[in-house]
């Protein structure tokens, strides 16, 4: 399968074309993570915050436009938001395409990468069914079909707010359910 095709599977929630993404970027994130990241296990949360990011915002996948591009672009943001006073603007900008453009391959056929990934794309969903319905409802417009608060709190009868008030407890279980379950499947893979 191309990249192209994984792109536009991911986009349709393929979990086995999202496996075989991370599986393809996984190293590069990593790298890239690195350049600003001393400790090994910040690098590796922020690979993982950054591939969950992206099945969350899959819906933005565009088949014409570079996927490199848009994984670098959730991966800097992620670095700057958790580094946001350590990270030399300049040294970033410079360090940019030796970072992504580095064409080692990574693809990895480690069954227990394959395996994390694939178990961290199904648990994300598992947690988004098991939100409260409304949250659920106002998550799904906002992240499947796009739509601004506004619009969620239209086609929903709500106010606007109340739409924000959802989609905050909605994304502070996800993050902190999402984070637990990361630290349990790892420490589970460990032994």
């Amino acid at each position: 399968m191309s990249e192209r095709e994984k792109v536009i599977a991911v986009k349709y929630g393929d979990h086995q074309a999202f496996v075989e993404l991370y599986n393809d970027y996984w190293g590069q994130v990593y790298d890239f993570s690195r350049l600003y990241i001393s400790r090994v296990a910040d690098a590796e949360e922020i690979v993982q915050d950054v591939f969950v990011k992206l099945w969350e915002s899959r819906h933005l996948l565009k088949e014409d436009e570079s996927f490199k591009g848009f994984l670098f672009i959730i991966t800097r943001n992620i670095v700057f938001s958790r580094n946001r006073k350590k990270v030399n603007e300049n040294l970033f900008k410079t360090s940019v395409l030796s970072a992504f453009g580095n064409e080692s391959n990574y693809n990895s056929n480690s069954v227990e990468e394959e395996y994390c990934a694939s178990q961290l794309a199904v648990f994300i969903d598992k947690l988004i069914g098991s939100l409260p319905e409304q949250q659920k409802r106002c998550f799904l417009l906002s992240r499947e079909e796009n739509l601004s608060y506004k619009e969620i709190a239209e086609r929903l009868g709500i106010s606007p707010k109340t739409v924000e008030i959802h989609m905050g407890k909605a994304l502070k279980f996800l993050k902190n359910s999402i984070e637990r379950g990361w630290e349990i499947l790892l420490s589970l893979l460990s032994f």
